[in-house]
């Protein structure tokens, strides 16, 4: 099914220093593999007039300070801490002036964040999610998306992970509960 540019966006989820840099303190390899995958993808979308979304994780030092529950520094260790280069989308990106870019705190990225009233104020309906990772922020940001009524779709090899397994789960996860999952050569955009 062709997309239409002015009503789709594509979600780069948290392609970062943190996760895609060597020198990220939670770098993963496929997570730096997925940067050309993603360039390539944003650049055919924008191309044809799509909006392009990044997102940063970014966590602000005494976020998780008074936690009773959720702490993602005692899950993962410390990272993408606001204010740093780890916090940064990488530079191998074309982030333009007229590409949005949300900031958010958690794995998923439209919880108290602008996304949503970004993509409603825009006509937007159909999202093409990629970025990092899969399993994590990827997949809980396409969930968030569905049950707000989008259409989110995973683009399978746009996708940085840290073990196979983790991203076969994810895309089957979102395949089969909430979305659909195509790859970068299915992805018609009607230019």
């Amino acid at each position: 099914m062709p997309y239409d540019p002015a009503t789709t966006a594509v979600i780069v989820v948290d392609m970062q220093n943190g996760f895609c840099h060597p020198d990220g303190s939670l770098h993963a390899e496929p997570s730096e593999a997925a940067i050309e995958p993603v360039s390539s993808l944003v650049e055919r979308a924008r191309d044809a007039g799509a909006s392009i979304v990044y997102t940063r994780d970014v966590h602000p030092p005494e976020q998780f300070v008074d936690a009773h529950y959720y702490d993602e520094f005692d899950r993962w260790g410390e990272h993408v801490v606001e204010g740093s280069w780890d916090a940064e989308l990488v530079t191998d990106l074309d982030v333009c002036d007229d590409d949005h870019v949300v900031e958010k705190h958690t794995y998923d990225a439209f919880y108290q964040t602008d996304l949503e009233g970004y993509l409603d104020a825009h006509g937007i309906d159909d999202l093409l999610i990629c970025g990092t990772l899969a399993n994590v922020c990827v997949l809980h940001t396409a969930g968030s998306a569905g049950l707000r009524d989008y259409r989110p779709v995973v683009v399978t090899d746009a996708l940085g992970y840290i073990t196979e397994d983790h991203r076969d789960y994810a895309v089957d996860h979102a395949d089969w509960l909430f979305g659909e999952t195509t790859t970068r050569d299915n992805v018609a955009l009607d230019e």
